[in-house]
Order: structure tokens, then sequence, then C-alpha cells
């Protein structure tokens, strides 16, 4: 799971890189406040799991579903605190970022341990 977000970091520097050199300054802030705004809950989500699991054994259906609506109702908070916050927001950027952490976990299962 750890591995996950790491990849979500690695996906969210070259969204950031990427946006930079498409849409200027703006575009790299903001695809890295989106890519973080995905990032920072999953990791906190990979975390509370390996907890649980060290505590009992194994993480139970219902501390995953909680955790999982967690971490997507903290995801969105970050995206409108970003929008909030940042006033020079690139929505292309914004969706680069957003788009690039997402997917990022496809790619966990690929990278061997």
């Amino acid at each position: 799971m750890l591995r996950a977000v790491i990849l979500q970091l690695i996906a969210t520097l070259v969204a950031a890189a990427l946006s930079g050199a498409l849409f200027g300054v703006s575009g790299a802030i903001s695809a890295a406040g989106a890519g973080l705004a995905c990032v920072l809950p999953s990791g906190l989500f990979a975390l509370r799991l390996a907890a649980i699991t060290r505590r009992t054994g194994t993480a139970s259906v219902t501390a995953f579903v909680a955790g999982e609506f967690l971490k997507i109702a903290s995801i969105v908070g970050l995206l409108v605190l970003v929008w909030a916050v940042y006033p020079d927001l690139h929505w292309g950027g914004m969706l680069v970022g957003l788009i690039l952490a997402l997917k990022a976990n496809l790619f966990a299962f690929l990278v061997k341990t």
C-alpha cells in the first residue's frame, strides 16, 4: 500500500513538471496541489490500514470502507481548499495533477517488490 503512495508522489512530481512545461508556473503549482490533495489522504489511509492490520492481524471490511470514504471526502475537501487558497489556479494543470496522481495506483501492481 505504501508503494502505491510513493508512486502517487512520483506521479505528482511528473505532473507538476509536465504542467509547468505546458501551462507555466501556475500550472505546475496547480498540478502539485491537486496531486498532494490525493497523496496525503492516501498516505494516511495506508498508515491506518497498516496499524489496524498490526493490531488485529487483519483489516475488516468495515474499517476499509470507512477509511476509503474518509479518504475520498478528504481528497474532495483538499481540492476545494486548493481552489480557495490559490487564486491563480490553472484548471488544466489541476486536472493533469489529479488524473496522474489517481491513476498512479494502477502502476503499483507492475512494480516488483
